[in-house]
């Protein structure tokens, strides 16, 4: 069993650790000197990461989680 909680931590830390580097790297891409987004853009793309986010936090209290998808930005 110490094995398990072991590799459960271990997985947790590196692929949590990952996540918030990546959601800080979208943070960047507010930069309006560097990209050109919409408001839409911004929204579609904070529901997407809500909604998995939800998905994610609904499979540790035991309810099953939703497909898994790929995000692609509309109206491009």
């Amino acid at each position: 069993m110490r094995d398990k909680r072991k590799k459960f931590v271990e997985l947790t830390e590196a692929r949590v650790n990952r996540a918030i580097k990546d959601i800080r790297l979208i943070g960047n891409l507010a930069n309006r000197s560097a990209y050109d987004y919409s408001e839409e853009d911004a929204k579609q793309i904070f529901r997407a990461l809500q909604k998995e986010l939800e998905s994610a936090k609904s499979r540790f209290t035991g309810d099953a989680g939703g497909k898994d998808s790929e995000f692609k930005l509309g109206g491009q």
